[in-house]
């Protein structure tokens, strides 16, 4: 059987923005650290280590110089956080002009 994807036009993808809650950041993709880990570096200006949780694991590649959300954890918050979200290039560069990204530079 074939799996119909969606077609999204880019105002539809704009309008479906995830922005972050209460306890949760920002943050770009700096480097792959293998086994389901990055390094990312948050809008807070700490550099954590990301894990990808399995329910993402398998359905969103993530690559350096994403945007993604990340939620930090409750223990070591100033060293890990799991990934939340990714946003497309798209998505990114919208947020950046409507200065929902602060202290963060997109490539």
């Amino acid at each position: 059987m074939e799996r119909r994807r969606e077609v999204f036009t880019e105002e539809e993808e704009i309008s479906r923005i995830r922005k972050p809650k209460q306890g949760e950041l920002l943050a770009i993709v700096e480097q792959m650290l293998g086994s389901d880990k990055l390094r990312i570096r948050c809008d807070d200006g700490k550099s954590r280590i990301g894990r990808i949780p399995g329910k993402l694991r398998k359905r969103v590649w993530i690559r350096i110089s994403d945007l993604v959300l990340v939620e930090p954890w409750k223990v070591m918050s100033d060293e890990r956080a799991d990934i939340v979200w990714r946003y497309t290039k798209t998505q990114a560069n919208w947020m950046q002009k409507n200065n929902l990204i602060k202290n963060l530079r997109i490539d």
